[in-house]
């Protein structure tokens, strides 16, 4: 039997035909929730009670047919308050009543359930219905009554409405079906708008120390450098060129700091001693409420800075009267934007400073339907499925849907745009701090739409495939279905933004290296994490990770051959072309080689219209394509990505943690084949330099003879092109290159012969 691999999933994306009010076509934000299905849900609201018995520890409870709710219960209060919304599914429901009753906690009665103080019910239809932007129902008081319907004295205030998601109270409601999920873990299920916190580049030049205080005195050569600590994050300098007492250093060290601003900037100055270890020479502490904000490339004034020493005789600390300096200069920069996202698909450019934003420039609309065939990620197969969406500095979180494979949200989210070019992230997560506090929640799949693809005022309804790569190889992970509409009043403002850097002004005037970079943005990552974690419910740091593709930089030989098969696939217009103009100059078509050469001879004698013929073909090109534009959202290509034909090997060393966790012959494996990998490309690399130094050569008198040969060659040419009309020598040029194959000689030309006789610095390389 031959072995036969399976058949592939589907992994295309979908169009869908929701059934949502906002038009396929539209002229801009219509309604609100225009994008999401319209989900019907019974509120009620207990607002308080009065005329309760003062020994009652009451609380309320509503019985919905199979679903119970419970208010907290107030210990020993005739008139408790709880202002508690639930919400129930209306297609859920199954019965025609409603009924409240008020219980004490205090006293059990017969059959284990605790006493009943009164009760209230009142049937569905009953029920007013509400629609924003109307007001909140103002509740009302009623009467509460025995089993025997005779009414006591004790009123409960509360208020019951027919809504949908729109209405206000739904993020905060107690739904019916996270009935399952007890205790903290209710809170986790509700649907919340995170903003993350402003954060600036600060930038620590340290200039110089004066004065320092040597331990050893007879030490003539010190070494000094500096540490600077900020939070749980410390940076060194790298060690003083000059080795006295008066050390210099002029290095930046740059730290993200985010606002508030809760800790301060500590920095010291450390002598290396010989023995590895370190030596404080004093430390000086800079509250960043104290530092200047600068929003342009002018430099921050220089500042110097006494250096705090602290002495301890006999167990109690005594300050040193004289103390060292330093110079530097502390800013914090406002003029640059931030990364915390990959470069190529951030979601926000704009620069910190809030002085120099520009006006937004359209709205985009975000309705996250439902998802299908989800895929469990737990060991009890139960999936309880919630949505992260991240544009900008606004995150949205939806509800979680307990114990569903084919959830529906049906929430819709708002962002102001400021630039097209941006790049919006939509991932799902198996909510698993339901029960367990120490779980994880595990991503399904992410999905990413670019702006600058999507038309402007058009609503785009797709079923996006969720794609997971696993350490058994890539799997669908079920479906989610979006709505997203782009929505600009004004194009001209829009166009103009094309003209425009991408980045702030301040990362070209004063770049950062790509090693800043890199650092930075790992530092950003990890300060949104700790931010966001203090919010109720937290984001956790894997869903952090997992949207800013925290990951992204790590080696993946797949990712490797994909980005190399991208490059090749670059090359192949011009390969494609190469291999056309070498059929033509070998005359293989008799009828085309003349046509071209004919037109050769056009383009030498007209070569104005010519320049203008290639723009307007161009021109005309586009227009022609137009009729076959993308009509769907770019999604996950499995087969770009390499998703189906890697190795188990790569895909384990994918997944492996960095630093590896591996040892032994594997890593003695992965090692050598990396070693042979960055072999060939070391080669390729010699290879292009050596090219290079060979044109350098030409001139440099290094081969005497070749380099005579040259001079002489430029001479000539200098006079034929004075005398002879360029056009001539193109002629010339041309015909010498389509000359029939019975005078043409299949060896290298005489340019090629004499290049690759140059020397190069190859001869020098050990």
């Amino acid at each position: 039997m031959t072995n036969q691999k399976p058949p592939k999933e589907d992994f295309s994306l979908k169009e869908t035909w929701p059934n949502i009010s906002g038009r396929r076509v539209s002229t801009g934000p219509m309604t609100a929730f225009d994008l999401v299905e319209h989900m019907q849900y019974l509120y009620v609201r207990v607002v308080k009670a009065r005329g309760l018995p003062a020994i009652a520890d009451p609380y309320v409870e509503l019985k919905l047919g199979n679903y119970r709710a419970i208010t907290r219960p107030m210990i020993k209060n005739p008139n408790p308050e709880w202002n508690q919304v639930f919400a129930f599914s209306k297609d859920r429901i199954q019965v025609v009543s409603v009924e409240i009753l008020v219980k004490d906690k205090a006293i059990v009665a017969e059959g284990g359930d605790h006493r009943t103080i009164g009760k209230f019910a009142f049937a569905l239809v009953e029920a007013p219905a509400r629609v924003p932007p109307d007001s909140p129902l103002a509740p009302q008081w009623y009467m509460l009554e025995d089993k025997n319907k005779a009414r006591i004295g004790g009123e409960l205030m509360l208020s019951f409405w027919i809504g949908t998601q729109a209405d206000e109270a739904f993020p905060e409601a107690w739904h019916a079906d996270v009935a399952a999920v007890s205790g903290d873990g209710v809170s986790s299920t509700r649907s919340k708008v995170y903003l993350s916190p402003r954060l600036w580049y600060m930038r620590v030049n340290v200039i110089q120390a004066q004065d320092l205080v040597l331990k050893d005195k007879n030490k003539t050569t010190p070494e000094f450098f500096v540490k600077a600590q900020f939070g749980n994050l410390i940076l060194r300098s790298g060690v003083s060129p000059n080795k006295t007492v008066n050390p210099t250093w002029n290095e930046d060290l740059m730290f993200v700091v985010a606002e508030p601003f809760d800790d301060p900037l500590v920095v010291s100055v450390e002598e290396k001693l010989n023995n590895n270890k370190e030596e404080s020479m004093g430390r000086i502490v800079v509250p960043l409420g104290d530092v200047a904000k600068r929003n342009d490339a002018a430099a921050a004034a220089p500042k110097w800075y006494n250096l705090g020493m602290v002495e301890v005789a006999a167990g109690v600390q005594k300050e040193v009267k004289f103390a060292s300096k330093v110079q530097m200069r502390v800013s914090l920069d406002g003029g640059y934007h931030v990364l915390d996202e990959p470069a190529h698909s951030t979601s926000d450019l704009r620069p910190t400073a809030k002085i120099l934003w520009k006006p937004p420039i359209g709205v985009l609309e975000l309705g996250i339907l439902n998802a299908t065939g989800l895929s469990p990620m737990k060991p009890k197969n139960q999936v309880d499925a919630y949505c992260v969406a991240k544009y900008g500095m606004k995150w949205v979180r939806t509800r979680t849907v307990v114990d569903s494979s084919s959830p529906k949200w049906n929430e819709q989210y708002t962002w102001e745009v400021y630039d097209p070019c941006t790049v919006i992230t939509i991932g799902v997560f198996d909510n698993g701090n339901l029960q367990d506090k120490a779980a994880m929640d595990l991503n399904i799949g992410k999905v990413k739409i670019r702006l600058s693809t999507l038309e402007t005022d058009r609503i785009y309804t797709h079923s996006y495939p969720l794609v997971a790569l696993q350490p058994s190889g890539v799997k669908k992970m079920g479906e989610i279905q979006l709505a997203v509409r782009f929505s600009c009043p004004n194009m001209l403002n829009l166009l103009q933004l094309y003209s425009q850097p991408l980045l702030p002004k301040m990362h070209y005037v004063l770049p950062l290296s790509i090693y800043q970079l890199a650092s930075l943005r790992h530092q950003a990552a990890l300060i949104l994490w700790l931010r966001l974690s203090r919010a109720e419910p937290p984001l956790r740091k894997e869903v952090v990770d997992c949207m800013l593709d925290a990951t992204a930089h790590l080696w993946s030989f797949r990712r490797g051959k994909a980005n190399f098969d991208r490059i090749i696939k670059l090359f192949d217009g011009l390969v494609a072309l190469f291999k056309w103009f070498d059929q033509i100059r070998k005359w293989t078509n008799p009828l085309a080689s003349a046509l071209v050469y004919i037109t050769f001879v056009f383009v030498l004698c007209q070569p104005g219209l010519t320049i203008a013929a290639a723009f307007l073909c161009l021109s005309f090109r586009g227009a022609l394509n137009y009729r076959k534009r993308p009509r769907q959202i770019a999604h996950i290509d499995t087969e770009l990505s390499h998703a189906y034909d890697v190795h188990p090997e790569d895909l384990d060393e994918e997944f492996d943690s960095f630093p590896s966790k591996k040892t032994g012959d594997i890593l003695k494996r992965r090692y050598d084949r990396l070693r042979g990998i960055a072999g060939r490309i070391q080669a390729v690399l010699g290879d292009i330099a050596t090219q290079g130094e060979r044109m350098q050569s030409l001139l440099s008198w290094r081969d005497p003879r070749a380099t005579a040969l040259f001079v002489i060659f430029c001479l000539i040419v200098g006079i034929v092109f004075c005398v002879v009309p360029a056009w001539w020598l193109a002629l010339f040029a041309g015909t010498y290159v389509m000359r029939p194959p019975y005078w043409r000689i299949n060896i290298p030309t005489f340019p090629q012969n004499f290049l690759r006789r140059m020397p190069a610095k190859s001869d020098s390389i050990l």
